[in-house]
């Protein structure tokens, strides 16, 4: 009852969420252009409840990992009547087209961005404070006279309300002079640090170049209250961010800089969508839109039978002017169903491995 409680209903939950808004878009996008909609289903296989609506059945199947939106005229085998061949999908415009494909990722992204700005317009935006934890002895701020318990309170005239903007103004002027306000108990004193250039290691482990000035953070955490516009841009500066790291994850993982095995799938989901909710509920929605990010930019990949190959197949209709033909497309979509249950494969070995090595 407990797993049941605490991991498959917070899976469910979460992976149900992310699906019905990714199918939303599509659905949407296609009820724009006039496309007639047969079916709008969350899950695959059996179905265990549907309803029909005007001309669309509405279905939640029983394998909660995915969704799709059936358009008429999808199936290259199927009848269509002749009144209804304007509404088929392959008879429309392709720039159309390649909306209704993009729409499901774009929705994901509108998601997380819409996560993250409701989460920090009601609860705040969470931050570690400028406050210094160490300073390293002999570093530019060690010189400049900075001690631990000090707070960075403006750096070159800029009011500093949390630790990654003394982290991105030090990265950005590198053996450049850096004028400091600094708070030590109730006195107030300026400084100018010189950040140096150093060799360090990313969270990648690869060696980078970056400036540094020798403190580091105290720990202390604190929750910034924002009003309604402010949230909303740190809300996409937040999808901005997973997204661009996402991205980078992907181009190491081809690179073999990050291993394989530490890609993870459903099950690994389905632990940490737990483990969040048993700590605090509220956690599963800055969860939820960081695994919407991971979705939209999944579905984006150029492979066949995901949208992202969907969308190229379209680009290359533009280019060439006549469409792909079924025989090629039927081989690419093999080759790209190949590719996806191996990497199904691989992510569900990595989740049980991790199970069985815990």
């Amino acid at each position: 009852m407990s797993i049941l409680f605490y991991y498959i209903i917070p899976f469910i939950i979460v992976l149900g969420i992310l699906i019905f808004f990714h199918e939303l878009g599509h659905f949407l996008l296609a009820k724009l252009f006039r496309v007639k909609v047969l079916k709008f289903s969350l899950g695959f296989g059996p179905k265990i409840i549907g309803k029909t609506v005007g001309e669309t059945e509405y279905v939640i199947s029983a394998f909660p990992l995915g969704g799709y939106v059936k358009l008429l005229g999808e199936n290259e085998d199927e009848e269509i009547a002749p009144e209804d061949a304007p509404r088929a999908f392959p008879s429309q415009p392709v720039l159309h087209r390649i909306a209704i494909a993009a729409a499901g990722p774009v929705f994901n992204f509108l998601l997380a961005f819409l996560l993250f700005s409701g989460i920090y317009l009601v609860s705040g935006y969470p931050t570690i404070a400028p406050e210094v934890g160490q300073v390293r002895p002999g570093s530019p701020a060690d010189k400049a006279g900075i001690r631990k318990g000090d707070i960075i309170e403006y750096i070159e005239g800029t009011r500093i309300e949390r630790w990654a903007q003394i982290k991105q103004f030090v990265e950005k002027n590198p053996e450049q002079g850096l004028n400091m306000v600094v708070m030590r108990g109730a006195n107030r004193f300026s400084t100018t640090v010189f950040p140096k250039e150093e060799v360090v290691k990313n969270i990648f482990g690869e060696e980078v170049k970056t400036a540094l000035n020798g403190i580091v953070t105290s720990g202390k955490t604190e929750q910034l209250r924002l009003g309604l516009f402010r949230a909303i841009k740190e809300g996409a500066v937040k999808t901005w961010e997973i997204t661009s790291l996402t991205f980078l994850v992907l181009i190491k993982l081809f690179q073999g800089v990050v291993p394989l095995k530490t890609v993870g799938g459903p099950i690994m989901i389905g632990q940490m969508a737990g483990e969040i909710a048993r700590e605090n509920l509220g956690y599963l929605i800055p969860f939820m839109a960081v695994i919407s990010v991971n979705l939209a930019i999944l579905n984006l990949l150029p492979v066949p039978v995901l949208d992202g190959g969907m969308i190229l197949f379209f680009l290359i209709e533009i280019v060439t002017r006549k469409p792909i033909s079924i025989k090629k497309r039927e081989m690419a979509q093999k080759i790209g169903l190949f590719l996806l249950l191996m990497l199904m494969a691989i992510v569900f070995y990595n989740d049980l491995l991790r199970i069985i090595t815990k």
